[in-house]
């Protein structure tokens, strides 16, 4: 194989997840204020509506791995990603909670499939010694879509109405599919195995251990994006979409060279390094209530969480074998959803009995908790098992 990283298919690829990203992101900055604002949601409303799109990501997870392994990553892929597109045209018509909650579970199907289908085709396409610093470039589309999503989504939505925002929502997704569909893909993304449908083979065994690591930290990422722009304007922030902004510079600064220090020394020093800077964000988040607090935290948890998911990713890939990197993604992505669908929950809950500091000020105990896993059990078993 090859080592370059930056092939015209891997650009494409990479081109269309920020595409998607970016519809993604859109959603999760503006509907949590139209549904407080508009349609008079609680807080623990809205944290469930949000949570319904994970909900559903975490149901379809662990059938996409297997079905990647067994038919193939090509068909399954460009299926997803144009089902996924075209829902945006049902916010046209989905005008009350019920029918935004049935919505956002079909959305969230087919983005659960489409994500974990574009990672996989992206570690196919990556060069095996360069995994790491490839992994983070991939992921850095996302971060690229996280930042600009939820500028445009509510620029859009103040200048235009949120039916200006869902129908350039549907134009930027179509646009990602024909990117996907425009790509090369190796013959294993096309072709795929034999393989029987049973319990074992729709998860990874070798990926549970990093995966239940990555739950837990997630917990505190679905909190986070669920509720900073209610705070943002509960301690008086006038531009609340910056955040977004900023936390993804934090991202990005992060991704340009995480990747190439774990090929180099593997995930122990970066990730305890980038932990504990989420361990220091949320209380900085939570008790300096003021711009510098707001923006500041949004760096030190953005270079903190900018490393988390792809060294994570870069580490299950490692663990598992080429034919079963379908169920290693499916396995990492559904703790992904699983702790972020929590955090949604549990945060609007203990938001609404107590306040959104106090939610972030337990996100940074459950980040001890994570930092202790990875340090106590999850960083031995990787150096045992690779």
């Amino acid at each position: 194989m090859t080592q370059k990283i930056w092939s015209g298919s891997f650009v494409l690829l990479t081109l269309s997840n920020f595409l998607m990203c970016i519809t993604y992101y859109s959603l999760i900055s503006t509907l949590p204020i139209y549904l407080a604002v508009e349609l008079h949601a609680s807080h623990t409303t809205v944290g469930i509506v949000l949570a319904v799109y994970t909900i559903a990501s975490v149901i379809i997870r662990p059938f996409t791995g297997f079905t990647l392994d067994r038919f193939g990553r090509k068909f399954i892929f460009m299926g997803a990603l144009f089902l996924y597109s075209s829902l945006f045209a049902g916010y046209l018509m989905a005008l009350t909670i019920p029918l935004l909650i049935l919505l956002r579970f079909g959305q969230g199907l087919t983005w659960g499939v489409a994500t974990i289908a574009s990672s996989t085709v992206a570690v196919d396409i990556t060069p095996v010694l360069k995994r790491g610093e490839g992994i983070g470039y991939f992921a850095l589309s996302t971060t690229l879509g996280m930042s600009v999503g939820p500028v445009l989504g509510l620029y859009i939505c103040h200048q235009w109405g949120y039916v200006a925002m869902f129908t350039w929502a549907l134009i930027t997704g179509m646009v990602a599919f024909g990117c996907a569909f425009s790509m090369k893909y190796p013959r294993r993304s096309e072709r795929g195995r034999d393989i029987a449908f049973n319990l074992l083979n729709l998860f990874d065994g070798r990926s549970f251990i990093p995966s239940l690591n990555l739950f837990v930290i997630m917990i505190t990422y679905g909190g986070l994006l669920s509720f900073i722009a209610l705070y943002g304007k509960e301690i008086g922030i006038q531009n609340t979409s910056m955040f977004f902004f900023v936390f993804a510079v934090g991202i990005g600064l992060s991704r340009l060279f995480a990747g190439k220090e774990f090929d180099r020394n593997g995930p122990g020093t970066i990730l305890t390094i980038c932990l504990g800077l989420m361990v220091v964000g949320f209380p900085f988040l939570a008790l300096v209530r003021n711009p510098l607090g707001f923006y500041g935290a949004a760096i030190l948890i953005g270079f903190g969480i900018g490393v988390v998911f792809p060294i994570f990713q870069a580490m299950v890939n490692n663990l598992a074998t080429s034919d079963r990197r379908g169920a290693a993604n499916s396995t990492l992505y559904t703790a992904l959803d699983l702790g972020m669908g929590l955090g949604m929950v549990v945060m609007g809950v203990i938001s609404e009995h107590t306040s959104i500091s106090f939610a972030f000020l337990v996100s940074a105990l459950i980040c001890v908790l994570g930092l202790a896993l990875f340090r106590g059990v999850v960083l031995k078993y990787y150096e045992v098992t690779r």
